[in-house]
């Protein structure tokens, strides 16, 4: 099935962005779906970043970010339409349900909290509950009442048994009226955390994928009963258009129970049923991060030596079967690489350009952002020493030790590279705080306050550069006894870099640190640098002893 529907995929991840996933009651007819995805799309300032039907189910995931305001909007703008389109009536498929637009729930993304997401749930329960005046309850973080918190526990009945439900005083809808509204039924919305909506596939019946879902869901089959898995849900369903059988669940917290650990487990019962799993497939977005969790699984179970994204990627996809039922594509199923990347901050900006930010009549970028550029190259440069040396037949005898130091050696590489953008950042916000208005007792109260905590945030990023350098040095050490002797040089450039990286942080350090009011936070930062700087600078002169040696006697 192929929708009419222009995705953006530039999103400025320093504005707010909350995510909302609605779910409505129509996975079959197109027109139906691409109606209310141009509803949302068309919502100034609102991004559609996917939209996942499914036949068996009849029912169809939209996932899109924006604005707290602007989310709201375009949640209500999907509902009008749905309520033109969809009747419940009419309506089955394999998925619990209760309404037209089953479930909406808000879900905080960047510089959003919790209670703000909630305020969202609240606003569109408000204003759908008058526009439709259909009945609206609220979940998770939005719930007013403990005994109905969970989606189950609202859903429970579904909208068969909905009319019923409503007559009971304890079931009275947060907004809306408590009558039985038969062509749309009833919604509920709320705040939550990220939910990873995940299947696995079974080549087997409903009931046996029901069997293996009760084991690992968390609730299990009841009290005392319980399954293996926390923050889990699940059921079995069949889906006679793939003829297949599915294991559905709901992650709820994926670094609980990452998808790794589901699919394995499920895959575990399947074994002592004798029934065998062929792949499986995520619904929706997933985070990048429970997809590097994955891969990062497989590689140590494994024994695999993988450093690039991309491929880390293409190993998950194949170890959980994720093109199983369709072809999974990154771009578009991993929530960061959906939002996109807006090319702002220093990191994006050419070797000429940054070079020029940081030589032009400004203060930022500087020093700060200077030295934990200078330390991602020295990582940098002990990772690429090291892929020169791997692989190599001559040095095959030692894969095992090249390979222990070049990925932590990556991992740092990687992690200096923000902290060229968090330093410049915290700079400016300390600006913004030297501006404040001091007119009066209050507000030079607030000023003091605001210059201590940027001071604060001016001290933690160099403090980071600092120590994150410092984990290199064993592992640059142990490429200066081992590296290829072709490629001594550039660890030689690596050592130099990594030591100028964290001096040149500590100097940023210090002409902060002295701001600061608390005394023991001072000593304790000042100790810690020191003693950084020391064993930086004897790591240096150590490491540079060995590698000229090495090149003098080419070995």
């Amino acid at each position: 099935m192929i929708f009419n529907v222009q995705y953006v995929t530039r999103v400025n991840m320093n504005s707010k962005i909350v995510e909302c996933v609605p779910n409505f009651s129509e996975g079959r007819r197109k027109d139906v779906i691409d109606a209310i995805a141009k509803a949302i799309s068309d919502t100034a300032g609102c991004t559609l970043l996917d939209v996942d039907p499914g036949v068996a189910t009849n029912r169809t995931v939209y996932t899109f970010v924006g604005a707290p305001d602007v989310v709201v909007q375009a949640a209500l703008a999907a509902a009008k339409t749905a309520y033109q389109h969809i009747d419940m009536k009419k309506h089955a498929g394999e998925h619990p349900r209760m309404g037209a637009l089953d479930v909406c729930p808000f879900i905080p993304i960047s510089n959003v909290s919790m209670d703000e997401c909630v305020d969202c749930s609240v606003n569109f329960a408000k204003q759908l509950s008058e526009a439709l005046s259909v009945p609206v309850f609220l979940y998770e973080f939005a719930s007013r009442k403990e005994y109905r918190k969970s989606l189950s526990q609202i859903r429970e009945g579904e909208y068969e048994g909905l009319e019923k439900k409503l007559s009971l005083p304890e079931w009275m809808p947060d907004f809306g009226p408590a009558r039985f509204v038969p062509q749309w039924g009833a919604t509920v919305t709320g705040a939550r955390k990220f939910l990873i909506a995940y299947n696995v596939n079974v080549l087997g019946i409903k009931e046996q994928a029901h069997r293996i879902a009760l084991n690992v869901r968390e609730q299990g089959r009841g009290p005392g009963q319980e399954g293996r898995l926390k923050s889990v849900k699940g059921l079995g369903w069949y889906l006679d258009d793939q003829s297949i059988a599915q294991i559905s669940m709901n992650l709820t917290d994926y670094e609980t129970t990452p998808i790794h650990v589901a699919y394995e487990e499920c895959c575990k019962d399947a074994k002592e049923l004798n029934i065998a799993v062929a792949g499986s497939e995520i619904v929706g977005l997933v985070p990048l991060k429970s997809m590097l969790m994955a891969a990062e699984y497989y590689i140590q179970k494994e024994g695999l030596f993988v450093l690039d994204e991309q491929l880390k990627m293409r190993l998950v996809i194949d170890r959980l079967g994720l093109s199983s039922l369709k072809h999974f594509k990154p771009e578009e199923k991993i929530i960061e690489y959906r939002l996109g990347r807006d090319g702002s901050g220093l990191v994006n900006l050419s070797v000429r350009k940054f070079v020029e930010s940081i030589g032009a009549r400004s203060s930022a970028p500087g020093g700060g952002s200077a030295a934990a550029c200078i330390a991602s190259i020295g990582a940098a440069l002990g990772t690429m020493a090291g892929l020169l040396t791997y692989g190599n037949r001559k040095f095959e005898h030692l894969d095992g030790v090249i390979r222990t130091s070049v990925t932590p050696l990556h991992a740092a590489m990687m992690s200096l590279l923000p902290l060229v953008d968090s330093d410049t950042k915290a700079f400016s916000e300390y600006m913004v705080a030297l501006k404040l208005p001091s007119s009066n007792e209050e507000e030079i109260a607030i000023r003091k306050l605001a210059i201590q905590s940027s001071v604060t945030k001016a001290i933690e990023v160099p403090l980071a550069v600092m120590r994150e350098a410092r984990l290199c040095w064993p592992h640059m050490e142990t490429l200066a006894r081992h590296a290829n002797v072709t490629v001594l040089s550039d660890l030689q450039v690596g050592v130099c870099s990594l030591d100028t990286g964290i001096l040149g942080a500590s100097f940023n350090v210090a002409i902060n640190l002295g701001q600061l009011t608390d005394r023991e936070y001072q000593e304790r930062i000042q100790k810690e640098v020191d003693m950084i700087v020391k064993e930086s600078e004897e790591k240096r002169h150590a490491l540079l002893t060995t590698l000229t040696t090495r090149l003098q006697h080419k070995i």
